[in-house]
């Protein structure tokens, strides 16, 4: 066995720019583990052990650089993801086929109560802010009212909870309260309390201690589970074995955090069994179990070089957490929103749309957030660092995914804006010079114009139908020169864009995915058919509308609109007859928000648009109209913002057709973007 420990944990080295010597140092937060550790070191000059006294005092070593990197389950990793830590997750474990972990509630198969009937029952958790052991039982309880909590201004959570179970264990409470009561140990959160962790709070039931154990679904052992159930939340009980069917919720499975900067060898991902045989998967002779890691761990995963803890988590889990922070959401609304603006116009036109927005109290209605792209805004808002903007539906699909939802949608019919009976939609479509010969069969080899990666008529329906025709995934090869913002600067994706026009900083912003590259957007992605040398532009419909005859900024006002034809398969038509010749309708823009966000996104929204929509006379800020650049925050188009049912998820916004062809698209790996392959790296979140 040494000399299999030796081959797996000989390559726990730093970068290869680091010392040859180096040590990974692993924290420990148990005597059981540390043991197990110094096991594992003895046959390796690569590893080295550092023992604290619990998660917290853990994550902050590594923070400062006293340890390098720890196994934490989800409520821990997301308290270091917190600035003040900002670790983030490198490696996730990997349980087989039940890599996707379920939060359950098992009793004894003897006892006779229901979920609805646990007020005053013992109860037994793996630990305090442990996923299936208190976040996510805790927070059914709240949602649900059986537990009563007016939020921390009315008392301490765990006063609530005492309040409810008659005793309990929940390792890492208060020593001298109930919430420890049952306790065998010191009830500290580590392996030296014998009732700690999934198969503690398990031992804690079996030993009669308890009425019922909150732990993952694992945790009853193949030989015990005819002796036991689980509770299920429609009061109906069920095997051990269906908690397919009969669990509390799906929690992320658990992470090796360290500190940004520092890397963990590749060489923990490879698909051999060395690591496994090496022993770091087993706690057998320690008299513990899952030290170090989860005993059922196959594997463990690198994940996504952009995860960060709130990816990992996703937005559903985060909000479970913060609800038992703060309490469960009240019918108190928000004072102001934070407004997400992408390069210098937009947030120009935020920060004046802000100005604006004070009440007669003073109180700003709306602040603003900026980034340096719309994948940067949708992370602020995960985080809420910001609580909206509105977006494409390609980057709603995205934000889906990431677990944000739609909230408003543009309306760009002003006859709908009383009624709203109809959804806003406009039509994605392919624009050429009269005359050019350029059809949608002779495309290969063209130079083309997009808004931006990503986004749904310039980027996503014209390329799924490519896709659909040649299977081609690698557009940088099918097309000779494009304008693609947020592609590599360095690919032909990015050959035609112009950056800013204006000295040293153009060649810096050229390509970005944001105002300041004048080729970004509808309006930019027809001036680089106009004056960047494309052949063909994919826009929107009313894009050569807006910006010839005699409308759009100085740069269009020659530009005649009958110079220019549309293009699709196997036909071509005037720009005027994009109903008949275009590559699909799809649906209008929306503004997305954090689920937690959402009530207060919609009400200050119908305030601002009651101030400063379309039809307000004399207003002195304009929501959709863009005085220096066009569509800025909104489309220009827009006559109303339009609420989205609170229970309609983004994929029914988008609509079925519109999903299938993201589906469909996304089997391109090279155009699934960097955030929404963390976001969706471990689909079970």
């Amino acid at each position: 066995m040494n000399i299999l420990v030796s081959a797996f944990l000989g390559c726990l080295v730093l970068a290869p720019a680091a010392p040859q010597d180096s040590k990974v140092r692993w924290c420990l937060t148990s005597n059981q583990e540390l043991r197990k550790c110094n096991d594992l070191s003895t046959t390796t000059m690569q590893l080295a052990c550092v023992k604290r006294d619990g998660h917290h005092e853990c994550i902050r070593s590594i923070k400062d650089g006293e340890a390098d990197a720890i196994t934490l389950d989800g409520g821990d990793i997301y308290k270091a993801g917190l600035r003040n830590y900002d670790l983030h997750p490198v490696y996730a474990e990997d349980y087989g086929e039940d890599s996707c972990p379920y939060a359950v509630a098992v009793v004894k198969k003897s006892s006779r109560f229901k979920f609805s009937e646990l007020r005053g029952k013992r109860s037994c958790h793996t630990g305090l802010g442990k996923s299936a052991g208190w976040i996510v039982p805790i927070g059914i309880l709240l949602s649900r009212n059986q537990i009563k909590w007016a939020g921390i201004e009315d008392k301490p959570l765990e006063q609530a909870v005492m309040e409810f179970f008659s005793a309990s264990c929940v390792p890492g409470a208060t020593k001298s309260t109930r919430l420890c009561q049952l306790c065998k140990g010191d009830c500290s959160r580590s392996h030296e309390e014998p009732y700690y962790d999934d198969d503690g709070a398990f031992q804690c039931l079996k030993d009669g201690a308890g009425d019922i154990a909150f732990v993952q679904h694992l945790t009853v052992p193949a030989a015990e589970k005819d002796q036991y159930e689980l509770l299920c939340k429609d009061d109906t009980r069920k095997s051990i074995d269906e908690y397919k069917t009969c669990h509390l919720a799906q929690i992320p499975a658990r992470a090796v955090v360290t500190r940004r900067g520092f890397i963990l060898p590749p060489c923990l991902t490879e698909s051999n069994s060395s690591f496994k045989k090496a022993g770091a998967f087993s706690s057998e002779g320690y008299t513990a179990k899952n030290l170090m890691f989860r005993d059922s761990t196959k594997r463990l995963v690198q994940l996504p070089k952009i995860m960060d803890a709130f990816l990992y988590l996703r937005a559903q889990y985060t909000a479970s957490i913060r609800s038992l922070q703060k309490g469960m959401s009240t019918d108190s609304t928000s004072q102001y929103i934070k407004w997400c603006a992408v390069g210098h116009a937009e947030t120009a036109k935020c920060d004046l749309w802000s100005v604006n927005s004070m009440d007669e109290s003073g109180n700003v209605r709306v602040e603003c957030q900026n980034g340096q792209s719309v994948d940067e805004c949708i992370s602020k808002i995960m985080r809420r660092e910001a609580d909206a903007m509105a977006i494409d539906g390609g980057q709603v699909y995205t934000a889906g995914k990431c677990g944000l939802v739609p909230a408003m949608v543009e309306q760009y019919d002003e006859s709908q804006c009383a009624v709203g009976s109809d959804a806003s939609s406009y039509y994605a479509v392919a624009v050429v010079r009269k005359g050019s010969g350029v059809t949608w069969n002779n495309l290969r080899g063209k130079k083309s114009c997009h808004n931006s990666l990503g986004r749904t008529a310039g980027w996503n329906i014209p390329m799924a139908l490519l896709h659909n025709s040649t299977g081609e995934c690698d557009f940088s090869k099918y097309f000779s020169q494009s304008c693609a913002p947020g592609a590599d600067p360095e690919s032909n994706l990015c050959a035609l864009c112009k950056g800013s026009g204006k000295g040293v900083r153009s060649e810096r912003v050229k390509c970005k995915p944001s105002t300041e590259e004048l080729y970004y957007g509808y309006a930019g992605t027809f001036r680089c058919l106009v004056e960047g040398g494309g052949d063909v532009a994919f826009v929107r419909h009313s894009t050569v509308e807006e910006n010839t005859d005699g409308k759009g900024p100085d740069w269009a006002s020659k530009l005649k609109s009958s110079d220019f034809e549309l293009i699709c398969p196997g036909s071509s038509a005037p720009v005027s007859d994009y109903a008949r010749c275009n590559l699909a309708k799809v649906p209008a823009h929306a503004v997305v928000t954090h689920p937690e966000s959402r009530r207060d996104v919609v009400a200050i929204l119908k305030e601002q648009q009651g101030m400063f929509g379309g039809s307000i006379p004399d207003a002195p800020f304009r929501m959709f109209q863009s005085e220096n650049g066009k569509n800025l925050l909104f489309k220009d188009s827009t006559k109303c913002l339009q609420e989205i049912p609170a229970t309609k998820t983004f994929k029914e916004f988008l609509g079925d057709a519109y999903v299938a062809t993201m589906d469909f698209l996304r089997q391109c790996s090279s155009n699934v973007p960097d955030l929404e392959n963390a976001c969706t790296f471990r689909t079970c979140h």
